[in-house]
């Protein structure tokens, strides 16, 4: 009976489920585990005062507690510390984010157990986020409102002048990314079209003249714009409020430097909750700061997109091309031999030989001859003969071009050669056979291929660490001047971002959980990809079936 059951096969069919099963579960809980460690660093900690006395002086400590671990007492007595009245073998200490990092050596400490007088988590005791040096923990003085300190409702006026100096600092940010960034940007292209005039010996009195006059307007422009951001500027610095921080001292926050404001101690589950939303989506639209340990990552999402969207545009072409000649038009000869070895032996070249080869060529030669030929004018300084994102869609196309070419020839294999012999037979020319029929058939297999590149190219970091990507990109490739979109501009990814946070970070602690919200992040922006993809290549296998049989 067992040995009917074994040559039945069903063994190995329960096998393959159960390693299927596990490999599914191990994923599962590897997301399960980034998401966890990753979302929850937004949801409202709650804030607590540490009375310490023991192994270190008197002292009060306020912040967050960010981990725990058990340590041997024998391990904090090597220090010189003294626990013979502690009769466990084990002690737990807790690592405290304590903030206000201008006036404490580090924003993390660890505290023992053993050194606690008192713990508890006043209701009062306030968190600001700010844009420059993290969080400040402390409880509220005084609100000052255009020099007049407030004493009825200070904590709903504090509010409303955080508010207010939010919205004053987005409008200002706007005008300087915006407009006047426009000008600095076409007083740029002036220069430019003056010093192309002089390398042709074309700089005429009346463009001289022209030029002048078109740098006056834009002057006259610029010199308005600066005095609304100076006003918006001043008028977001007219606020303060004082804080009594955990050394019992006050300090005055300018409010033009507070982000937000919240008691964490005074919420409930709701209000929370919607802390949690808001922060969340912070990090999603907002840009980073302080070394990219705090802020969002919306440029990094939106490189790492743009940068996808444009070699999937790159290299499906190509590989779609060179897997219909293949297969279709080169003669089966030694020579289609080695070309079909030599796709397969690209798949497995190391990533960062591709970044190499994309800085050697494309950007050197390719970039470096382009700027010789077109932007002249804008020498010494490179164009497109510096690392951009154009190049790096360029050195992932070529990246992942194996995988485009194999999947296509392989829809192409599947197609039944009495579908081509019909429809030449029918009176249609080779070319329109491909063209509306074995392509249209092929297009799911297509799509397979198109999938697998995006998922290859979004993850990689090696090769774009040479031809595009950096630690923080001033502009983002696509905006309100012309042409739109630059393609020359280096970009930001989540990929490098990670890897930026978590191994060049100066606050390793403060980073820690970006890296796994970032890691996340970029998981879920691969998926939501390739969920595109698979419906598209879904919606274009029931259209094309019928012709299947």
């Amino acid at each position: 009976m067992v040995k009917q059951w074994f040559k039945s096969g069903s063994p190995w069919i329960w096998m393959t489920g159960g390693a299927v099963s596990i490999s599914l579960i191990s994923v599962l809980g590897l997301l399960a585990m980034i998401a966890w460690k990753g979302l929850s660093f937004f949801w409202p900690s709650e804030v607590i005062q540490l009375e310490l006395q023991g192994s270190v002086a008197k002292q009060t400590v306020i912040g967050e507690v960010y981990d725990r671990e058990l340590v041997a007492k024998s391990r904090i007595e090597a220090t010189g510390v003294d626990l013979s009245h502690y009769d466990k073998e084990q002690l737990e200490r807790l690592l405290i984010k304590t903030g206000n990092r201008e006036y404490v050596d580090l924003d993390f400490r660890w505290v023992l157990e053993t050194d606690i007088k008192s713990r508890t988590a006043p209701a009062e005791l306030a968190v600001f986020e700010r844009s420059k040096n993290g969080n400040f923990y402390g409880y509220v003085d005084q609100v000052i409102k255009d020099g007049e300190v407030i004493t009825e409702n200070k904590i709903d006026v504090l509010y409303e002048l955080v508010e207010r100096a939010v919205e004053l600092n987005d409008q200002a940010l706007d005008l300087q990314n915006g407009d006047i960034g426009h000008i600095n940007y076409e007083l740029e292209r002036l220069r430019l079209k003056e010093k192309a005039y002089q390398l042709d010996n074309e700089l005429t009195d009346e463009r001289v003249a022209e030029l002048a006059t078109a740098r006056a307007e834009l002057r006259e422009e610029y010199s308005v714009l600066e005095k609304q951001l100076f006003a918006l500027r001043k008028e977001a610095k007219r606020d303060q409020v004082t804080v009594k921080d955990m050394r019992g001292e006050v300090v005055t926050l300018p409010l033009y430097q507070v982000l937000d404001v919240w008691f964490p101690n005074d919420m409930g589950f709701f209000a929370k909750l919607g802390h949690y939303f808001v922060q969340l989506g912070k990090f999603v639209s907002d840009d980073p700061r302080e070394a990219n340990t705090e802020g969002g990552v919306f440029p990094a999402i939106f490189g790492t997109v743009f940068m996808v969207l444009l070699m999937a545009v790159i290299v499906t072409p190509f590989g779609v091309v060179a897997a219909i000649y293949l297969h279709e038009y080169a003669a089966k000869n030694a020579v289609t031999k080695m070309i079909r070895i030599a796709v397969i032996n690209l798949a497995g070249v190391p990533s960062i030989v591709y970044g190499v080869f994309g800085l050697g060529f494309f950007v050197y030669m390719l970039g470096g001859s382009i700027d010789q030929l077109f932007y002249p004018e804008s020498s010494p300084s490179p164009v497109f003969g510096t690392p951009g994102v154009i190049w790096s869609a360029l050195t992932l196309a070529i990246l992942t071009l194996p995988v485009v070419i194999v999947s296509t020839e392989e829809g192409l294999s599947r197609i039944p050669s009495t579908v081509r012999h019909g429809s030449l037979a029918l009176g249609a020319t080779k070319a329109e056979t491909l063209w509306r029929i074995i392509i249209p058939m092929a297009s799911p297999a297509i799509m397979t291929g198109l999938i697998l590149a995006v998922a290859r190219a979004a993850g990689e970091v090696a090769p774009l660490m040479l031809v595009g990507v950096v630690k923080m990109a001033p502009t983002l490739p696509l905006d309100g001047n012309f042409p739109y979109v630059h393609l020359d501009r280096k970009f930001m990814h989540l990929g490098f971002h990670i890897y930026d946070v978590g191994f060049q970070s100066p606050n390793v602690e403060a980073a820690r959980p970006l890296v796994y919200a970032t890691a996340f992040l970029l998981v879920s922006v691969i998926i939501a990809l390739n969920i595109t993809a698979i419906g598209i290549r879904n919606h274009l296998r029931e259209k094309f079936r019928a012709l299947e049989h």
